[in-house]
């Protein structure tokens, strides 16, 4: 959560923080703030809203120094009001911090600050820590950055800091723990960026360093960077090349940027196959997990863990190595995964599946996983991401920079990497025949040209959107590989049309939600042509029986469906296992289009942020 950027250089800083605090937007939007430091002067803006309400508070009043922090907040101690607002200051007015994360112990140190005379204003614990920063370098009589590294040895939590002194205007200090810094190395002498990700950066470098946990930068206009860890060991910078384009962070003509990301997936889902499925050959190549294929083969048990959309890919993934490569599979959710002390063994594979690469439960389940001797697999989208360093092995989605904060190509990346996996396990161990395998094979490399057929019926979702935009309830339905489309259809909805919906197997319905169903309710069906088809055809029936309004997703040229559904949008035929990669698709343009009807921030829905890196 929460967006952080930082300029040291020759330039005006605060243009660049506006700019790179747009970007980061989509880590959250409650509040944002800058702090400038101009020779001795320390200004700090800071407001309750968006990053242009911070520019209307900024407008008229001298913004200048070629030292500046900024960062957009989403509150986690302390609701989101200007006094809560980041940047932090301490007694001395000398300091300012930004922070993303929790620190957990902040009670008690506060307690033992406010008793050596330390008042506080906000509610937040970073407060607390540039106060505990603050008491340090007064008392121990030491420089920032070591001031910096003594607190943080006292401090539990997970965090990402910078940390500016008026007194020192050449200095910048950052530090991480269970959340993302990047440094950038501009193209000038004394010139660096930092950034809690690589998108406010790429515009201005291409050469950055991703700080490691434990790691503190300090960052100085005339000797460079140099980075410690909290035990005061120096350690060398790793300067790599981001992989990253302008014009992926664009909205490209597009009203949001969920739109361009639903639009792109028969892209991003081609640059997910790209040089792993062969069908001259017929193989599928993982390069990322070759050194890992036997361990796959040998293993008794997978653990798939993940949070929101990608728990619900790790669904679908369940179903796929369980068809096709025939190891029994756990699906978990992250966030509660460490805290039910559940059993690991050495011979389990776990894949651990975000979006970001930094989800804090993720990461916290990744920890205690390679505690217990498992193999850790990755898969996420964002180069040099946390968990694509700690984790053993793992593939990239390559879907490009995800903004929307409803996540969408992300999804459909994830399931297509999954189903690689599944493919490519099944095959060497023999589980998947020949014939079953090749068919799939071509399915898949089919799969970007139906997605693109599948967007085509856009303006026939757009007219169903506009029939239910009014509902407040929701119902989503499937059976087999189409249940966690069902879940994710709900989550699409709730996200960012604030309209309650939950997902259920359809066989489920019975048991309990058949309760809500009358003749406002919406119940939106996967019932495309496949193994459960006739039960998903009784399952409708229910439905209409108790004069529900049906919204059925169904394969081109389905006839049954068409004369018992309210509406159907049809997608093109394809394999079982693949369908959860179509159906998804009209159900992301519903959930779109009733939000813009409803007038909500598709991009920024309330309450919600992008990178999750707090648990």
């Amino acid at each position: 959560m929460c967006g952080i950027v930082g300029y040291l250089g020759a330039k005006q800083a605060y243009p660049i923080l506006i700019n790179g605090l747009r970007r980061l937007e989509y880590r959250g939007y409650d509040s944002a703030g800058v702090a400038l430091i101009d020779g001795s002067e320390l200004r700090i803006f800071k407001c309750q809203g968006k990053v242009s309400d911070l520019e209307a508070h900024v407008n008229g009043h001298p913004a200048t120094g070629t030292l500046g922090i900024g960062h957009t907040r989403w509150a986690t101690h302390g609701p989101p009001n200007d006094v809560n607002a980041h940047p932090h200051q301490a007694t001395s007015g000398d300091l300012a911090l930004i922070h993303n994360g929790i620190i957990e112990n902040y009670a008690p140190i506060k307690e033992e600050l406010v008793q050596r005379g330390h008042s506080f204003r906000s509610d937040t614990d970073t407060e607390v820590l540039v106060h505990l920063i603050d008491d340090i370098q007064r008392t121990e009589g030491v420089e920032l950055g070591e001031a910096v590294r003594l607190a943080l040895a006292s401090v539990v939590g997970a965090y990402a800091i910078v940390v500016v002194d008026r007194k020192d205007p050449d200095t910048m200090v950052a530090a991480r723990r269970s959340s993302p810094l990047v440094i950038g190395i501009g193209e000038q002498d004394g010139e660096f960026f930092l950034a809690s990700d690589a998108t406010p950066i790429v515009e201005h470098t291409r050469n950055v360093v991703y700080m490691e946990d434990g790691e503190i930068a300090i960052i100085h206009r005339t000797d460079g960077l140099r980075l410690r860890n909290i035990k005061n060991q120096e350690k060398t910078p790793f300067i790599q090349e981001l992989e990253m384009h302008l014009e992926a962070l664009e909205k490209g003509g597009y009203d949001h940027f969920m739109l361009k990301e639903i639009h792109e997936q028969p892209r991003s889902i081609r640059d997910s196959l790209r040089g792993r499925l062969n069908l001259v050959k017929g193989e599928v190549v993982l390069g990322g997990i070759k050194d890992y294929e036997q361990k796959f083969i040998q293993a008794k048990r997978v653990l798939i863990v993940g949070c929101g959309t990608s728990w619900h890919a790790g669904l679908v993934g369940e179903y796929l190595f369980e068809d096709l490569a025939r190891i029994p599979v756990e699906v978990e959710y992250a966030s509660e995964f460490r805290y039910r002390n559940p059993i690991v063994n050495e011979d389990d594979i776990v894949i651990a599946i975000s979006q970001s690469g930094e989800t804090a439960d993720t990461l916290a389940a990744i920890e205690l996983a390679k505690s217990r001797g498992a193999t850790i697999i990755g898969i996420c989208n964002v180069v040099g991401s946390s968990i694509a360093r700690v984790t053993h092995a793992g593939s990239y989605t390559h879907a490009g920079p995800e903004i929307g904060v409803a996540s969408t190509k992300a999804f459909t990346a994830q399931v297509t990497v999954l189903a690689l996996m599944a493919l490519m396990i099944g095959q060497k161990k023999g589980t998947l025949g020949g014939s079953s395998f090749h068919r799939l094979l071509n399915e898949l490399d089919a799969i970007p040209d139906k997605v693109q057929r599948v967007l085509a019926t856009e303006a026939q979702v757009k007219y169903i959107a506009d029939i239910y935009k009014d509902a407040r309830n929701a119902l989503y339905l499937g059976r087999g590989y189409s249940f966690p489309v069902a879940l994710e259809g709900a989550l699409k909805l709730k996200e960012i049309s604030y309209i309650h919906a939950e997902g259920y197997p359809a066989a489920e319905m019975k048991h309990g939600p058949i309760a809500l169903i009358d003749d406002e309710m919406p119940v939106f069906v996967i019932a495309t042509k496949g193994s459960s088809y006739e039960k998903v055809v009784s399952n409708i029936q229910e439905v209409k029986a108790r004069k529900g309004k049906i919204i059925a997703i169904v394969t081109e040229g389905d006839r049954v469906v068409k004369e018992l559904a309210d509406h159907t949008i049809e997608i093109p035929e394809t394999a079982d296992q693949l369908v959860p990669l179509l159906s998804v698709i009209p159900l992301q343009l519903l959930s779109y289009h009733i939000a813009v009807m409803r007038g909500c921030n598709v991009d920024q829905p309330r309450n919600l942020a992008k990178s999750v890196t707090v648990e």
